[in-house]
């Protein structure tokens, strides 16, 4: 009996190999298997799906993610209805009270901007244009969209402000999610919370002290996920 690979043509071949390629997640449609992360608190857990197209971003957050850099780091600056924000190495086992923000692992990522600020958005925190014109993000750390709701006219003058284009369904999103529009266009976002979004709320409401920092410590741990 003849093997079937032997006898089908080498374009058919291609074409189960693909698929089945395909239906395991080893590629995805668009080329790149989509990669996510999980991010767990004690307040819950946010699955992120990384954007392929911001492939510096991904790739250096799954590298440090893999080497277990942000786990027991903390969420060290929460400011509710705009962000919450971790990454800083410096958080590890810190004092109740000290002055977190400026860690890092000794590096920047080139900037990667375009996509916007909604509700659960993972973006890559930066230093000012002062000192960063480049608008190159920080080596590690990041802030999740918390954000509020906006109207379409609010959204209309910062897109005309900013040069920005917003697609319908970004219009659509930032009004029945939220989101902080006046930061497109000035930091990388490189992925969003596709399930957990309730958690990021829980986190906003804590109690903060001196800068913005939670009275009680909000540690992470962060691990790939399918």
């Amino acid at each position: 009996m003849k093997s079937l690979l032997k006898i089908l043509p080498a374009n058919t071949l291609f074409l189960l190999a693909f698929l089945v390629a395909t239906s395991f997640g080893i590629i995805s449609c668009g080329g790149e298997k989509e990669q996510y992360v999980l991010i767990e608190t004690d307040f819950g857990n946010m699955k992120v799906k990384l954007y392929n197209e911001t492939p510096q971003h991904r790739d250096n957050f799954v590298k440090l993610v893999k080497e277990k850099y942000y786990d027991d780091l903390l969420f060290h600056r929460i400011i509710n209805g705009f962000m919450i924000q971790g990454g800083d190495p410096n958080s590890k086992n810190a004092a109740p009270g000290a002055p977190l923000g400026a860690g890092g692992p000794g590096y920047q990522v080139p900037a990667e901007i375009g996509k916007p600020h909604i509700k659960g958005a993972l973006a890559a925190a930066r230093t000012s244009d002062a000192v960063n014109p480049q608008k190159m993000s920080s080596g590690s750390q990041f802030y999740i969209v918390h954000g509020s709701l906006q109207n379409e006219n609010a959204l209309i003058n910062i897109a005309r402000q900013k040069g920005i284009t917003y697609t319908a369904d970004d219009l659509k999103r930032y009004q029945e999610l939220g989101g902080t529009p006046q930061l497109d266009n000035d930091y990388t976002v490189f992925g969003e919370v596709v399930e957990g979004l309730d958690v990021i709320d829980k986190i906003a409401a804590v109690q903060k002290g001196q800068g913005d920092r939670p009275v009680e410590d909000v540690k992470m741990r962060i691990k790939m996920a399918n």
